[in-house]
């Protein structure tokens, strides 16, 4: 809710690039992500809105359809702009949504393709010489058709000059709350997350898969999911590879192993992470200095937690706390109407 005299928030705006093709799925994540008011619960406004070439409704599989509400001129205006995968990952996209990407791109515009929406950005020439990710049974087929692009093998998602893109179905919600929690902070994407009953944080460097082919496979994921909860409990304390194998009874080496294969990440990436996402949590909600947070979190000091934010977050403690502590104006803060 708005405190009393304060300015109104203008709305995020996310234009949804629709032609047809695109996954009904990949629809559905995105409006339930941004299609949906959350303000009563702190989220700040979004303003969603479906752009195509024309305002022809455009047939969905499975007999549903998608009816536009703006033309691509719209993304003239967007803050961020999102292309669904597709049902058919080589569908060529008709010539006005790829200029209109370009342009868009060359503007500065951040743009996001879910799974199969790789393809999309490719054709429009903007991955050539870009890192760019797909679903990892895609991976062939994009580096086939596009040979410019620098396909990474196993990810979630990847950023590559104001491009993302992400791995299949899941990983598109993965993006979509990243996304989220880039412009809103961490606070306003687990709370999307709590509300869509999904994990509010994986990172872009995860493996897409994850195979459990034996029952001694999952007793080792309840092994080591009690050895993380350990961890998680004690950030604040130091944690080594030797010491958390020991808590598992395995050797470091078997640990290691096994900690990449449970969760796709190894210990120390997977730790800190989650320093990281502490630490935005405190800078959020509390008030309390750099060095605090940076000793609660387990960095040590303010220098460490510095440098781990800049490489995970492009941006340092300070700055990220004066961008979404819950007493900031939101960016986008403006008295002046919202875009329509």
């Amino acid at each position: 809710m708005d405190a009393p005299g304060q300015p109104r928030p203008a709305p995020f705006r996310i234009a949804l690039v629709a032609f047809p093709g695109i996954r009904a799925f990949d629809v559905s994540v995105i409006t339930e992500v941004w299609g949906v008011d959350r303000t009563d619960r702190g989220v700040p406004p979004f303003a969603l809105r479906r752009t195509a070439a024309t305002d022809a409704p455009i047939p969905l599989r499975g007999g549903l359809a998608l009816t536009p509400d703006r033309t691509l001129t719209w993304l003239a205006r967007a803050d961020l702009i999102v292309v669904p995968g597709l049902d058919d990952h080589v569908t060529p996209a008709p010539a006005p949504v790829l200029e209109a990407l370009r342009r868009a791109h060359d503007r500065g515009t951040p743009i996001a393709a879910l799974c199969g929406g790789a393809f999309t950005l490719a054709q429009a020439g903007l991955l050539d010489g870009r890192r760019a990710v797909t679903h990892w049974n895609l991976t062939r087929l994009l580096r086939t058709r596009h040979p410019g692009v620098t396909v990474v093998p196993d990810a979630l998602f990847v950023h590559d000059d104001n491009l993302w893109t992400s791995a299949g179905t899941a990983a598109g919600i993965d993006l979509c709350l990243h996304l989220v929690r880039t412009h809103q902070g961490a606070e306003t994407a687990a709370t999307i997350a709590r509300s869509m009953v999904t994990a509010p944080f994986r990172t872009g460097t995860q493996a897409q898969f994850i195979e459990h082919p034996t029952p001694q496979t999952d007793r080792d994921a309840d092994t080591l999911a009690a050895v993380r909860a350990h961890a998680l409990t004690r950030l604040d304390q130091p944690h080594t590879v030797a010491e958390l194998a020991a808590l598992a009874g395995m050797s470091p080496r078997s640990f290691a192993r096994h900690f990449q294969a449970t969760t796709g990440t190894t210990p120390l990436r997977w730790l800190i992470t989650q320093r990281v996402a502490a630490a935005q949590k405190l800078l959020e909600r509390t008030d309390l200095p750099l060095p605090e947070i940076a000793r609660r979190t387990g960095f040590g000091s303010e220098i460490t937690m510095r440098q781990h934010f800049a490489t995970h977050l492009a941006t340092s403690p300070r700055d990220y706390r004066l961008a979404f502590h819950r007493s900031a104006p939101r960016p986008g803060v403006d008295t002046a109407p919202a875009h329509p």
